[in-house]
């Protein structure tokens, strides 16, 4: 046992001798200007560099998994929904079956996404469904998004139905639902569903903004009786405010 321990000993210091060496003849190298030698990469940095080169920017692991805000379930429902959408038939089995198995965050998603993709009838028909749930409670947002994406598409019957089961559950919508449900009825023909509506935003325990007030001002043009009545309102409710009167040679007496 002595003899090799003893033998390990002259490796140890050849070894220790020549990273001495080594260190001394780098040192002179660059005390005379010379270029120092090549250091030699180990193999983990040129893993690194390697993987760098060819990695494709995404995040990995959770963080990449965070971002599918639609899962599995949710999306094979969204697809159902629409191949089924002519066929009440199978529309109402398809929906027994699978939309009733959804989680509570499923079926928002869901509902938020036919909302985007204006299936503006599926996503009344989705948001019916939830209002069944135990877990249902009157949320203004939900009512807002759908009865926004209701009125763009011209949807009005739908959009009362839906304002009458709101204004039930003793919710009061924001300024930008008033503005968007009262350019709808304007743009549908419908001066005195938007007159109702602007009753309605006057009773609001919210004060009113002045955009809802000038897209009805704008759209009684045509009744002036309607217009004055609202122009009165706003210079109460805003008295530092202008409001532009067209010519009346051209809109007619006010």
């Amino acid at each position: 046992m002595a003899s090799r321990s003893f033998s390990k000993v002259p490796k140890i210091c050849d070894f220790r001798s020549l990273l001495v060496g080594q260190l001394t003849r780098t040192t002179k190298l660059i005390e005379h200007g010379s270029a120092p030698l090549p250091f030699v990469e180990s193999t983990s940095l040129k893993t690194t560099s390697c993987w760098r080169q060819y990695h494709d920017g995404r995040p990995r692991g959770p963080l990449w998994r965070g971002k599918k805000l639609i899962g599995k379930e949710a999306l094979f429902v969204i697809l159902g929904l629409k191949r089924f959408k002519d066929d009440e038939d199978k529309l109402q089995k398809f929906m027994k079956s699978h939309v009733l198995r959804l989680l509570k965050m499923d079926m928002i998603a869901v509902l938020t996404e036919l909302e985007r993709q204006e299936q503006v009838s599926l996503a009344l028909k989705m948001f019916k469904v939830m209002q069944k749930q135990d877990w249902y409670k009157p949320d203004t947002f939900l009512y807002k998004d759908l009865i926004i994406a209701l009125a763009r598409s011209k949807k009005m019957d739908e959009v009362l139905q839906l304002w009458e089961s709101m204004r039930k559950e003793n919710l009061f919508p924001d300024s930008q639902t008033y503005t968007e449900v009262i350019r709808g009825f304007l743009n549908y023909g419908s001066p005195a569903d938007a007159m109702n509506i602007y009753e309605d935003m006057k009773n609001s325990p919210d004060p009113p903004d002045e955009l809802p007030f000038r897209i009805l001002l704008k759209g009684l043009l045509p009744h002036p009786l309607l217009r004055n009545k609202v122009k009165q309102d706003f210079e109460e409710i805003f008295p530092d405010s202008n409001i532009y009167d067209p010519p009346q040679e051209i809109f007619g007496a006010r």
